[in-house]
């Protein structure tokens, strides 16, 4: 993946920052290692923080040697303004989106992906840009916000998918929004992440960290 990425990280303390990371490194992996993996089983599955990707594509002779000083010059918003609530389970023909859940795009969404987007790569303010509007549009349309749960070359099915949910779902993550607040549907605020995801994803670490 070429350039750096900017990821929402759940806060280290909220209990789906430990069961997000367990589904991924092991328990998803073990139970669908051909899906979690590479076309060949064999191979190792791609390990990786739980993470909702905001931004890609953004060149490292932007934040040059202070990458925190670039991550904490963005003016991001509070916690409150983002709140982070899942709507279901998808699988792409994507390596990178291969299976995902799907984050359900409000106003607060719009507005931290947007800013990271004017900020990492469009050159602008912020989401009202005219350049960083039409991709919010674009993004929306194609894939929109998510958690990916795995990466992989193997295509899943309709049947698969359900099965893979329900393992989801038992461990603690709420697939669909419920009427109220309950606990396992999603996160307020979080972590910003900068990372260089030109590297390895085993290298996939942060350079820079922003707490809302």
């Amino acid at each position: 993946m070429p350039g750096s990425s900017l990821w929402l990280i759940p806060p280290p303390s909220h209990p789906l920052y430990p069961i997000l990371s367990f589904l991924i490194s092991q328990r998803l992996p073990f139970e669908f290692p051909s899906e979690a993996g590479a076309a060949d089983a064999r191979l190792i599955p791609e390990f990786f923080a739980p993470h909702m990707t905001l931004s890609s594509g953004i060149s490292p002779d932007l934040y040059s040697d202070d990458p925190q000083r670039w991550l904490d010059s963005i003016p991001w918003p509070s916690a409150d303004e983002v709140q982070v609530r899942f709507e279901g389970i998808s699988s792409q023909d994507t390596y990178y989106r291969r299976c995902y859940a799907r984050v359900k795009l409000d106003e607060g969404i719009k507005k931290i992906a947007g800013l990271a987007r004017a900020r990492g790569v469009n050159g602008e303010d912020d989401a009202k840009g005219a350049k960083t509007q039409e991709w919010l549009e674009w993004w929306r349309k194609e894939f929109g916000p998510h958690v990916s749960l795995m990466y992989g070359d193997v295509p899943i099915s309709d049947d698969r998918l359900k099965e893979i949910a329900k393992v989801v779902e038992e461990a603690g993550v709420k697939l669909t929004e419920p009427v109220g607040d309950a606990e396992g549907n999603g996160w307020n605020g979080g972590v910003v992440w900068l990372v260089p995801t030109d590297r390895d994803i085993k290298d996939w670490k942060p350079i820079a960290k922003r707490v809302l």
